[in-house]
């Protein structure tokens, strides 16, 4: 109610300013002429913009302040400094040229208006030179980032370190399904016509010797170690996902029936990470960043990054996905043995 009574007003307000506004251009009518109309609306106009310039300058500048302390602390990878840097260079040429641009654009709409002094501006209609610069210039400026975004797309998207862990990760409307291949190191195979809720999530071929050991955390929550490069195999089971991970600044496409990967290195443990926020809830999130369906608000998983110690202490406490279940221990004779029967007449 509050919403609507907030528009109802601002819709009002400017309700009674068009009103003024057109009271006031009605009066002027009829004490001026036509000309001296326009002058007077071309001076009013020119000093409108040049009041909402400095005025948008000034909503930049508080909007910094304001979000500053809510924005992502540095990047959590070691890949991801290198897009923050691309980032940096990229906001840094391109505040360069939009304060030069609107800066000019406002002065000259001011400096330039309509007035009697036919000789106040000069107009050509061509000019190769100055087509030349304001071509080649921004061609060349962006070619440099393109190519220092390609280059950074081409390193977490390439063959991952020897030593890197593996892990894949399908999406599954709404959440992530996280799997690990076990103390063989190797991923079981996987049919998506095995796929079944209830007793196999995610299709992995039972027959294959490979699948005894694969761990599957249904949970959306994926262990990593810190300083230790992870690859992440890449998948969906139903509609296109997204895997985001904004704290390590990377994010790739799930895409049912095809495979993508990336890797990176985290550089900072969870626990660590909690105490630069000073937030005890922090967590390393999992988001999907792709419109997938009316649960996407809901896909979110998590990344806990640890130590190797706390790594392995915790993969110690996990069991295969196929494994058998533990069978009951055997119950008290005693207590088990049926009572004596007792004949009825």
């Amino acid at each position: 109610m509050s919403i609507f009574i907030t528009v109802a007003i601002v819709f009002l307000v400017l309700m009674i300013v068009y009103q003024i506004a057109q009271a006031s251009e009605y009066a002027a009518s009829l004490r001026t002429t036509e000309k001296e109309r326009q002058k007077k609306t071309n001076h009013l106009m020119a000093i409108l913009l040049s009041a909402f310039f400095l005025l948008g300058i000034y909503a930049i500048w508080f909007c910094h302040n304001a979000l500053k302390g809510q924005l992502l602390l540095t990047s959590a990878s070691k890949e991801g400094e290198a897009y923050d840097s691309m980032f940096l260079v990229t906001i840094i040429v391109t505040g360069i040229v939009f304060f030069i641009t609107h800066i000019l654009l406002f002065w000259f709409a001011y400096k330039y208006k309509a007035t009697d002094d036919k000789n106040s501006s000069y107009f050509f209609a061509h000019n190769n030179k100055l087509e030349l610069i304001w071509t080649t210039v921004p061609a060349i400026v962006m070619a440099v980032l393109v190519a220092i975004g390609l280059r950074n797309w081409m390193n977490v998207t390439s063959v991952a370190p020897a030593k890197a862990d593996v892990v894949e990760i399908v999406g599954k409307q709404f959440n992530w399904l996280i799997r690990y291949p076990g103390k063989d190191h190797v991923f079981g195979k996987r049919n998506y016509r095995n796929i079944n809720d209830a007793t196999n999530v995610l299709g992995i071929d039972e027959k294959d010797p490979a699948s005894a050991d694969d761990i599957v955390a249904q949970n959306g929550e994926m262990h990593i170690v810190v300083g230790k490069p992870i690859k992440l195999i890449i998948g969906a089971r139903d509609v296109i996902h997204d895997v985001g991970l904004p704290h390590f600044r990377l994010k790739m496409d799930a895409v049912p029936g095809i495979t993508t990967t990336m890797w990176f290195t985290p550089t900072i443990t969870t626990a660590k990470m909690k105490e630069m926020t000073k937030n005890p809830n922090f967590v390393y999130e999992i988001s999907c960043d792709q419109m997938c369906g009316k649960g996407h608000y809901s896909m979110r998983g998590t990344i806990i990054v640890e130590t190797q110690a706390e790594y392995d202490a915790w993969m110690a406490t996990q069991t295969a996905y196929f494994a058998a279940p533990a069978k009951a221990a055997p119950a008290d004779s005693a207590k088990t043995s049926p009572a004596p029967a007792v004949a009825v007449k």
